[in-house]
């Protein structure tokens, strides 16, 4: 019997990464990821935290098209800040310094238990389109202009209703695809 060895290239669906960041899967459809940074809504007053729920409902009822919405929770090695905080106070006055060893014990017990962690927002839309002559293809210009146009379109009604809730978003463009899709694919190697 003999044992068939895929490699990572088969399992991952995507083909291709437009400079206008839009990827390309092997089903042909069209993906555009679009970073999202959020407000604080617990600092919110409840007449704000209601007309920003009323917001997200326009949101939801307005953008008729298929996306996904995604949290990226990252544990955060505070080493690098831990060692700059150490190099900083060796030259202070003694209250600093003890001020400082107080404020780097904490930082390290957080570290040591885990709890330090940052999140990373993201909507993810996408757009099929299927030649009737090929089932995968490569687009020309004329077709990754459609591509971009239909993408970029949600992409503006997107940003729209979120600016009524006071959320900014950015639509990625080609490294930064790539150094999203690494930090999900590669979960234990920091970014370079």
């Amino acid at each position: 019997m003999v044992k068939t060895v895929n490699t990572v290239q088969d399992w991952i669906s995507i083909i291709d990464i437009f400079d206008e960041g839009i990827i390309q899967t092997k089903d042909n459809r069209f993906l555009k990821i679009i970073q999202v940074y959020p407000i604080n809504y617990e600092l919110k007053s409840s007449l704000e935290k209601e007309s920003i729920l009323n917001s997200y409902k326009i949101f939801f009822n307005t953008c008729e098209f298929n996306s996904q919405i995604l949290i990226q929770s990252r544990k955060e090695n505070l080493f690098n800040h831990i060692n700059k905080m150490q190099e900083k106070i060796e030259d202070e006055s003694e209250n600093i310094r003890d001020i400082g060893n107080t404020y780097i014990e904490y930082i390290k017990e957080l570290n040591r238990k885990n709890k330090s962690s940052s999140k990373n927002f993201y909507i993810i839309i996408d757009f099929f389109y299927q030649k009737n002559d090929s089932k995968r293809f490569f687009p020309n210009e004329n077709e990754k202009q459609i591509i971009t146009n239909n993408l970029n379109e949600k992409y503006l009604k997107i940003k729209e209703c979120l600016s009524r809730t006071n959320n900014l978003c950015n639509d990625l463009k080609k490294d930064e695809v790539i150094n999203v899709l690494y930090s999900f694919f590669n979960k234990r190697k920091e970014l370079k």
